[in-house]
């Protein structure tokens, strides 16, 4: 397409999450690629200005960089369906679920997707028969929330209480999940392609939110060091796990290989981060593809869930 065929585009960035610093970062870095490129997009952030006023202002499509609730839960989504915008990224179940780390494990069991074993969390659960259960060490999340916010790995079942407290109070919804010790991997989903694997080494207890946003030390490798056959088999699994959630559009999904070599899928991100230590940009530019290319090709995704591209 035609950067003038795309009309006039939001690029929707900030929102009310706790995710809305790294949601501001990622919106400029795709609004400055979007008019680089000689789209007419604009900054839109729908914690500042009304969801009415996209039809008021006239625009055709949004490119949704939000992160975390009210942006990638399917709530702007069901916005956007009801106003006619077509917008980036999976629709409104598919949001909804892949958000809520609990009920998408769930999906995956049933479809026999390797996932981590896990239980809910409650006040004045008996803490030691949890991690009798789970085995120890554990990570404690909040179900509903994104990067790494609220999570803590637990080594000690004397810890839970603390850890439980924490992801609270992010979330009501708060998961216990097995730590599997091996190589954390992530993949990138372009349209229905899996863009190259990324392993993610950190010398903290794992990939939190400073070893993803301000830490210098985290590593990033690409190639991953998996041969291959292994690669793409890893990249076929993942894109399974994706579209089991009903997933669309492009995305990242987060996996541990264990000592093994078995694939266990931690979660689905619909609107993953587009800054400068973003995972998705980084695979894309392995696989050949400019970050202004990257950000053209999602845009040209936008859709109604009901299959109209363009508003009118």
């Amino acid at each position: 397409m035609s950067p003038r065929d795309f009309g006039k585009v939001a690029v929707l960035m900030g929102g009310r999450s706790a995710e809305r610093a790294v949601s501001l970062k990622s919106g400029e870095r795709v609004l400055a690629a979007l008019k680089a490129m000689g789209v007419d997009a604009h900054a839109f952030d729908p914690k500042e200005r009304g969801i009415a006023s996209l039809v008021e202002q006239r625009f055709d499509r949004a490119f949704v960089i939000l992160h975390g609730r009210y942006g990638e839960d399917g709530t702007i989504q069901g916005a956007l369906e009801l106003l006619g915008i077509p917008y980036t990224g999976s629709g409104v179940l598919a949001s909804a679920l892949a958000m809520d780390k609990w009920h998408a494990k769930l999906v995956w069991q049933a479809c026999g997707i390797p996932t981590p074993r896990s239980e809910l969390l409650a006040h004045g659960a008996d803490m030691q028969a949890v991690a009798t259960r789970l085995g120890l060490p554990l990570m404690v999340k909040p179900a509903n929330e994104g990067s790494s916010i609220g999570m803590t790995k637990v080594k000690n079942a004397r810890e839970l209480p603390e850890a439980y407290a924490l992801a609270a109070n992010y979330d009501p919804v708060v998961v216990a999940e097995a730590f599997v010790e091996g190589v954390e991997l992530t993949a990138g989903i372009l349209g229905d392609k899996p863009l190259p694997l990324i392993k993610l080494e950190t010398p903290r207890e794992f990939y939190d939110y400073e070893a993803k946003y301000q830490a210098n030390d985290t590593r990033y490798l690409i190639p991953c060091g998996l041969p291959p056959d292994a690669e793409r088999i890893v990249q076929d699994e993942a894109l399974y796990a994706f579209n089991a959630l009903g997933c669309s559009g492009w995305g990242r999904v987060d996996l541990m290989l264990d000592r093994s070599g078995k694939p266990y899928f931690l979660e689905v991100n619909t609107s993953p981060g587009m800054t400068d230590h973003s995972l998705v940009p980084m695979a894309a530019r392995h696989a050949g593809l400019s970050f202004e290319d990257l950000c053209l090709r999602i845009l040209e995704s936008a859709r109604l869930e009901k299959g109209v591209d363009r508003v009118g």
